[in-house]
């Protein structure tokens, strides 16, 4: 499933509409010769644009589970240890950031030694992945006090617990729900910012 914004601005007039829509033609049909599918340039193509506008932002643009794509792309790229993490690497070379999910200070360890940049830790259940095992605050604070990487809590957090899962030790979090089904997407985005940074704050960085 792909979530994607489109954000086009034509300056040379209407040859360049043709030009562009040209290369976009042109990049599908040489990946689906690559690759013999389709899935894989229309996942290129639809990521592209969110990457460019991520980078003009100065945001970090992460994409779940695929980290070919994020290589060609310029991304980096979260996996599970279901997904082969020491491929991961390779594929993203040594200047991305790559995110690897763990369940215990063992799992934390091995993912260090991969070459992971930091720890995703499930902390409560969530619809969103019905299959992660949460662990709780308990399992942030564990795995935040044995390893040098820093934790990215997720699962089931929104603005009134993240606070907690940064004070168990985490860096930050990341969430799906609490953005994606609010009413305001961007005030709830605002508000994440604040009470995770505010949390930061109260405990030195």
């Amino acid at each position: 499933e792909w979530t994607t914004l489109w954000f086009l601005q034509i300056r040379a007039g209407s040859s360049a509409i043709y030009v562009f829509a040209l290369a976009v033609v042109f990049v599908f049909l040489a990946l689906a010769a690559l690759y013999e599918s389709w899935a894989m340039p229309l996942a290129v193509i639809l990521v592209v644009p969110m990457c460019l506008l991520c980078s003009a932002a100065g945001v970090l643009f992460v994409i779940n589970d695929r980290p070919e794509i994020a290589a060609m792309v310029g991304a980096g790229a979260h996996v599970g240890r279901e997904d082969d993490p020491s491929a991961a690497r390779l594929a993203l070379g040594p200047d991305h950031v790559l995110g690897m999910s763990v369940e215990d200070t063992t799992q934390a360890r091995d993912a260090e030694e991969l070459g992971a940049d930091y720890l995703g830790v499930t902390v409560w259940a969530t619809p969103t992945k019905r299959e992660a095992t949460p662990g709780g605050l308990a399992r942030v604070r564990a795995i935040a006090g044995r390893s040098a990487l820093p934790v990215v809590g997720i699962g089931g957090i929104d603005a009134t617990n993240a606070p907690s899962v940064v004070d168990a030790g985490a860096a930050g979090v990341a969430v799906i729900s609490a953005v994606a089904a609010a009413a305001d997407p961007i005030a709830a985005t605002r508000e994440l910012v604040r009470v995770v940074d505010s949390a930061l704050d109260r405990r030195g960085g």
